[in-house]
């Protein structure tokens, strides 16, 4: 293998991509890109937690499979949202560097209504046991 099929070098020709196209955006929406990215990854390490205390701390709240559905939602819906955030971030910034518009978030949806649901569930669950 030579130099140029490094791992290393493999794993930057997504960034040397990027940076070949359009110009350079302000750092400032750069950077609030960034901060956004970072927020799907806090909410994606929320649900994971949420899923592992449902998990854990539910056990006397509610029956097993339905403790262990909630918990499977909660978790499979972090990595839904940490899979999804780099690819987010990578669109938005390619949106801006072309000065093209910004990409709609398809996510979000997706995670607001799939988290309402799941709250009425759990908040029936709840009311059912006591």
């Amino acid at each position: 293998m030579c130099a140029m099929d490094s791992p290393e070098r493999r794993g930057a020709r997504w960034a040397d991509r990027l940076l070949a196209e359009g110009d350079d955006p302000d750092p400032r929406f750069t950077l609030a890109n960034e901060r956004t990215f970072l927020a799907w990854i806090r909410t994606a390490l929320a649900l994971i937690a949420c899923g592992v205390g449902v998990t854990v701390g539910g056990r006397h709240l509610m029956a097993d499979p339905l403790r262990v559905v909630l918990a499977v939602a909660l978790s499979a819906s972090g990595a839904l949202a940490a899979a999804l955030a780099f690819r987010r971030w990578l669109r938005t910034e390619r949106a801006l560097r072309r000065a093209e518009t910004l990409p709609l978030p398809r996510l979000a949806p997706i995670m607001a209504y799939g988290l309402a649901v799941l709250a009425v569930v759990l908040l029936a669950a709840l009311l059912a046991t006591s």
